[in-house]
């Protein structure tokens, strides 16, 4: 017993070095990233003050006189610092137009050198009197927060914290994530059309034949993903290739406009990710047991129900994993939307790009992040689920 230990021990001494690599370069960042999504203490650090006199606000009407008093003692301490900057960055995207707010109301309240009253911040500005404002600041101060969350699903919070739909000129994010799974599964739909009888036609060949054709599936995989998808630019554009070709028909309408739209979309992620949908359905069929399938012949069966009833069910296994193999790179594609779609063609991961490096918004970025984490976990979990321990030629 305490050899075995002993064993074990030693054997988790060895993976420690990788898992603890794992953890500090892959898992620690991405759990970084995620947990900006509720945790936002940029204006609770900026306005200690005034979110201990806000917590009684019920959004209904205005706070007392001590809030706005709270909120000049804060002001007063963040002036001139980066601070006041920053909150106000959060607090704009809390309530569009707050930047210049409180940069304008910090001026006031550095000049003035008595007390202001209430009256005298709404003389200000007259936004300070009205609930709305004072709804967002009180949304902001709160170091955990579900508005990115609630954003990232067009939701938000009133006034009074209850939870409502946005405004149909800003609701975004919805359409932007069915649009970005509709694209993924029309993509991996295609992939399995195109990829099923390339991978049947390789497993059932001769090995050497074999070796040759999976070489020129692996090809694609050895030039970068940017590459490939400029030489769809080159191929698909106006004076292209194709229409080139299509113009020397003497087609009607040619030449075509074959870029900036779905199809183009389709073809360049096609081309990317058709070579792990082979690869998955290979990987299966070049184990697939014939005797199977010459034995439901000699039994009488037609060819296409020898087809369903045996050869599809074996090799499922690799047709789920190349699915969900294409499926989640679908998801996450970046490059290639962006140089080949339009506006109306690009899916969740440049949005995220343009929270990060555009808009500084890495609260909401991450929190489209997890939303599309959640949707490869379920894909994942289906898959286990599906798939099981299935094997092909086990019976």
């Amino acid at each position: 017993m305490g050899s075995k230990r002993w064993r074990n021990v030693r054997a988790f001494g060895l993976v420690a070095p990788l898992f603890g690599f794992l953890i500090v370069t892959f898992f620690a960042p991405i759990a970084l990233v995620l947990w900006q999504s509720v945790w936002e203490p940029t204006v609770a650090r900026a306005f200690p003050n005034t979110a201990v006199a806000l917590r009684a606000f019920d959004g209904e009407s205005l706070p007392p006189e001590a809030t706005f008093a709270a909120l000049q003692d804060d002001l007063k301490t963040l002036a001139g610092t980066d601070t006041l900057a920053k909150a106000a960055v959060k607090l704009n995207i809390a309530m569009p137009g707050f930047r210049s707010l409180l940069f304008k109301t910090s001026d006031a309240v550095e000049k003035s050198p008595a007390q202001m009253s209430t009256k005298d911040f709404v003389a200000v500005d007259g936004r300070w009197g009205q609930v709305p404002t004072w709804a967002a600041i009180k949304r902001s101060v709160s170091p955990f927060t579900d508005a990115n969350l609630l954003a990232a699903t067009d939701l938000q919070r009133d006034d009074r914290g209850a939870i409502q739909k946005v405004p149909a000129d800003r609701a975004l994010f919805l359409s932007l994530l069915s649009r970005t799974l509709i694209m993924a599964a029309s993509v991996t739909l295609i992939c399995l059309i195109a990829g099923f009888p390339l991978a049947y036609f390789i497993a059932s060949s001769p090995p050497k034949r074999a070796g040759l054709l999976m070489i020129f599936v692996l090809l694609p995989l050895w030039t970068s993903i940017l590459v490939r998808t400029l030489s769809w630019t080159v191929l698909l554009q106006r004076e292209g290739v194709i229409n080139a070709f299509l113009s020397s028909l003497h087609l009607a309408g040619a030449p075509f406009d074959l870029m900036f739209n779905r199809a183009a979309v389709y073809i360049g992620m096609t081309h990317i990710l058709l070579p792990f949908m082979v690869l998955a359905l290979f990987s299966v069929m070049k184990n697939f047991p014939h005797g199977f399938l010459q034995a439901a012949s000699s039994l009488g069966a037609r060819p296409y129900t020898v087809f369903r009833r045996v050869y599809l069910p074996l090799v499922m296994p690799g047709v789920i994993s190349g699915c969900l193999l294409v499926f989640i790179q679908a998801l996450g594609a970046y490059i290639t939307p962006l140089l080949l779609g339009n506006p109306s063609d690009q899916t969740i991961a440049p949005t995220i790009a343009f929270y990060v490096t555009k808009s500084s918004n890495w609260g909401l970025a991450a929190a489209l992040s997890l939303i599309l984490l959640i949707a490869v976990v379920l894909l994942s979990l289906i898959y286990r689920a599906v798939a099981g321990n299935k094997t092909v030629g086990v019976s």
